[in-house]
């Protein structure tokens, strides 16, 4: 990891691994299995995926990874590296006074331990962030976090060929999004981006965030709902595009979880259990786990996936797949948040508008 006055991150490394290691690895034999499983697994969600999407890959043949915990540590730590660095270069400029000393130590604390608690928990992610010319092999991976899908097919008795094909279906779906809409990495990263520019390390944007938070716990609402601490503290600007992100997230996931199904259909004999396993398992989380979702904002992750799958259900029934896929025309057809709650509206903005005879 390389140094940085503003992120310790080989301290978010250690507490990361700390956190996590209270939690089994794999056993040798268990980890060869899994790595020929997956190997074929993510060849065939590739094929399954494009046949039901229509969307190809560009940027050749997904790569499946089985991880330990600490891998997919390590793969999330450079991903933040490679996004944060525009933004960590204009903090580095304020960063002073004793403050300085002693901000990136408690930074890399609260990273790792975030990092760590989640690593016990993904199943499968899709690296898509930034693509650079540095350490190739490492990029535009499909990770399969080996002991917590082993975990969770002993706990629940899944057939392991069955789960694991259906998690692959998920993940290369993202994939394919990413990778198969040509312009959609460059307009997410753009979003992010936009957010990221946007930092102002001023205070007083921290004391306005906390007026309004207080604000909404007063009017019934929760503060974290829409996207944890960092939509608390964003500024109208960052707002407004932390919504164009929560509904392009929204779409990705809801399409991410129907596409797995449909593209299984007759490969995967077990997917109405493992949904309603995996929406149980979101829902009864404990009290401790539950905070630290909403202030991840991974609580509003997880009403993407419903939001997102209502969404597309509403659209096809209107207008069928047609419909549907102009969402991937160009970014001015993706929905926002608010459309993605009310499909009528998203139906009204993009449906062509009758002839007059």
């Amino acid at each position: 990891m390389t140094e940085s006055p503003v992120i310790d991150w080989d301290l978010a490394r250690n507490i990361a691994a700390k956190v996590a290691r209270n939690q089994p690895e794999l056993a040798d034999e268990d980890r060869a299995k899994m790595n020929a499983d997956f190997e074929e697994f993510t060849a065939l969600a590739e094929t399954l995926v494009g046949e039901e999407t229509g969307l190809h890959s560009v940027a050749g043949k997904a790569r499946g990874r089985v991880a330990e915990r600490s891998d997919w540590v390590d793969a999330n730590l450079r991903s933040f590296q490679r996004l944060l660095r525009p933004m960590l270069l204009k903090m580095e400029d304020e960063m002073s006074g004793p403050m300085s000393k002693v901000s990136p130590k408690v930074a890399g604390v609260e990273l790792g331990m975030m990092l760590g608690w989640m690593s016990t928990r993904v199943l499968g992610q899709y690296d898509l962030l930034v693509i650079e010319d540095e350490e190739p092999e490492k990029q535009d991976i499909v990770y399969y976090v080996g002991p917590n899908v082993k975990a969770l097919e002993e706990r629940f008795a899944f057939p392991e060929r069955d789960f694991r094909l259906w998690l692959a279906l998920h993940e290369v779906t993202h994939r394919a999004q990413f990778t198969g809409v040509p312009w959609m990495r460059e307009h997410f990263l753009g979003l992010v981006e936009s957010t990221l520019d946007e930092t102002d390390p001023d205070p007083q944007r921290f004391t306005d965030g906390l007026r309004r938070a207080l604000e909404a716990k007063k009017a019934g609402d929760n503060p974290l709902d829409e996207g944890g601490l960092s939509a608390v503290f964003a500024s109208e600007k960052q707002r407004e595009t932390l919504g164009h992100i929560g509904g392009l997230m929204s779409l990705l996931e809801g399409h991410g979880d129907v596409t797995m199904d449909r593209a299984g259909e007759g490969y995967v004999q077990n997917a109405e259990r493992f949904g309603r396993v995996l929406r149980q398992r979101r829902q009864n989380a404990s009290g401790f786990v539950m905070l630290i979702q909403r202030l991840a904002g991974l609580e509003a992750k997880m009403k993407q996936y419903a939001q997102g799958e209502a969404f597309i259900e509403a659209v096809e029934e209107h207008g069928g797949r047609e419909l549907m896929d102009r969402v991937w025309e160009g970014p001015a057809l993706l929905p926002l948040l608010t459309e993605i709650r009310e499909p009528e509206l998203w139906i009204d903005r993009v449906r062509p508008i009758p002839a007059v005879a």
